[in-house]
């Protein structure tokens, strides 16, 4: 629906502010009703989703809430770098949840529901995508370096 610059952010509440933003302008003039009219009930309307780490364009974008993974990147960011068959996971709200491989990531849509059913979350839908040149053990070990540091 919108693209944004890249609103890079360091913490949740900084994404939701900004989600509030961005939702003010585009609902407020049309109302709820408009609003929850995108997709499945109880994940209608539409989501910002951060999208960063190995894409072609990292950025923050807005679109209908039960869009497929795949599209989502391919549509906004330039896909996967090296191409979707370069996907080995993403990480789906941030570094605090688990990774979610790249078989799952084929059909998921991006909505709260598919997320518990892939064993994870969306929430604040900080999507970082991991390609297969990464060495995930010690991608982790950095994120643990930056938790503990911080």
């Amino acid at each position: 629906m919108y693209k944004f610059r890249s609103l890079h952010t360091s913490s949740n509440s900084q994404v939701n502010s900004k989600t509030l933003v961005a939702w003010s302008e585009t609902t407020c003039p049309r109302a709820g009703s408009w609003f929850v009219s995108f997709v499945q009930p109880h994940n209608s309307g539409t989501k910002l989703f951060n999208i960063s780490g190995h894409v072609v364009n990292p950025c923050t974008v807005e679109e209908e809430m039960s869009v497929l993974l795949q599209e989502l990147t391919e549509l906004h960011v330039g896909g996967v770098t090296g191409g979707w068959g370069n996907l080995l996971a993403i990480i789906p709200r941030g570094s605090c949840t688990p990774l979610i491989p790249k078989h799952v990531c084929e059909d998921v849509l991006m909505d709260f529901y598919a997320f518990v059913a892939a064993q994870t979350s969306l929430c604040a839908a900080a999507i970082i995508v991991i390609n297969k040149q990464t060495d995930v053990v010690k991608a982790i070990a950095r994120l643990i370096q930056f938790y503990k540091h911080e």
